[in-house]
């Protein structure tokens, strides 16, 4: 299969599924290394689709539905299982994560943590990977889109992470 055809196939796996896919599935299904599929997206994208990576793999932007904000959180790396636990068992999904770096300016790291299944997966990978968190370079403060289905379900959550002591307050 040609490069052409196999970018056409990749984004209609991507607009029929509701799970992310990582690259390595589908450098398996179209017998290609991981790399050619990351180049693949990247074309994909420099084309004007709106593909969302993430640590679960690719995915298709989507219209968000209900309520969507930012909060503002300080906690140590040995809290992060907390922080998301909180927000995803009063009905949250953590969109991203985002920090302000001296160089670089905002930086922001795509979640998609929507249940206690993703709260694993993601402390999984981070165990594995020895990768840090992006609390470690800001003091722990950083920011996080939360999507809620509706306003009052957000302020709940924001109350429960400043019972915790996480909800970040000058």
């Amino acid at each position: 299969m040609d490069g052409q055809k196999r970018r056409k196939a990749l984004l209609d796996l991507l607009q029929q599924s509701s799970e992310a896919i990582s690259a390595n599935q589908f450098a398996q299904k179209f017998g290609v290394s991981r790399q050619i599929i990351v180049g693949d997206i990247a074309l994909l994208r420099a084309a004007g689709e709106e593909i969302i990576a993430s640590a679960k793999g690719y995915r298709m932007a989507y219209d968000q539905k209900g309520y969507l904000a930012k909060v503002v959180v300080q906690h140590t790396k040995e809290q992060t299982r907390q922080e998301l636990e909180a927000i995803v068992s009063l009905g949250g999904e953590i969109i991203d994560v985002i920090i302000e770096h001296d160089l670089y300016g905002e930086i922001v790291g795509n979640l998609y943590i929507k249940d206690q299944s993703d709260v694993e997966a993601f402390m999984q990978n981070y165990e594995a990977s020895q990768a840090n968190f992006l609390l470690q370079l800001t003091n722990g403060i950083h920011l996080h889109t939360i999507a809620a289905p509706d306003q009052e379900t957000f302020e709940t959550i924001k109350q429960a992470l400043a019972k915790q002591g996480i909800l970040y307050s000058s």
